[in-house]
């Protein structure tokens, strides 16, 4: 009896997961830069300054300049709030006198929309993240590897399906005259 010849098969698995692999990495990689590296980096102290004249500006229905709609953080970072203002401004529990600041550890992944007087819309969005690391992107890999080789795979057997060579193929069945 013969036995049907694997390594073509073997082959063909090899190719898809190196195509497999560049294509998961490639995607990853496309993510971590759409994000703008903003997430990809260690915790530090981003500050936030409150320009002079902004509590007239807001009561004016202008944007202060400087001041953004939504902040995104890593998690372990440190907002520092610093009032150039002749007026006292809050954000979420801070409270900012003039000519001072305060700060607020940001140590909770989440979503967070603080109020705040400093912005007409009397709100501000924070959008605390998990840092993006090696570690993490290696895990990424590894969860996203294994399915899409299956998908690669099957995908290329059905499409471009592997031709036996005549000497590595089983022989036909033999037939028996049937006795009518």
């Amino acid at each position: 009896m013969q036995t049907k010849d694997l390594s073509p098969y073997i082959r063909r698995l090899m190719f898809v997961l190196i195509i497999a692999v560049a294509t998961v990495f490639a995607i990853s990689e496309l993510g971590v830069l759409l994000q703008g590296g903003s997430v990809a980096r260690a915790p530090q102290t981003i500050e936030l300054v409150i320009p002079e004249g902004a509590a007239s500006q807001v009561e004016a229905g202008e944007e202060p300049l400087g001041i953004p709609d939504e902040m995104v953080f890593v998690l372990g970072d440190i907002l520092l709030v610093r009032n150039l203002d002749v007026v006292a401004h809050s954000l979420g529990p801070l409270f900012i006198p003039p000519e001072s600041s305060a700060s607020m550890p940001l140590d909770q992944a989440d979503n967070f929309a603080m109020t705040c007087s400093f912005t007409p819309s009397k709100y501000l969005g924070l959008d605390v993240r998990e840092p993006t690391t090696l570690g993490t992107r290696v895990l990424a890999l590894g969860f996203s590897v294994p399915p899409t080789v299956a998908i690669f795979y099957i995908y290329s057997l059905l499409a471009f399906p592997i031709r036996q060579s005549p000497e590595n193929s089983l022989p036909p069945l033999s037939q028996t005259p049937s006795k009518e």
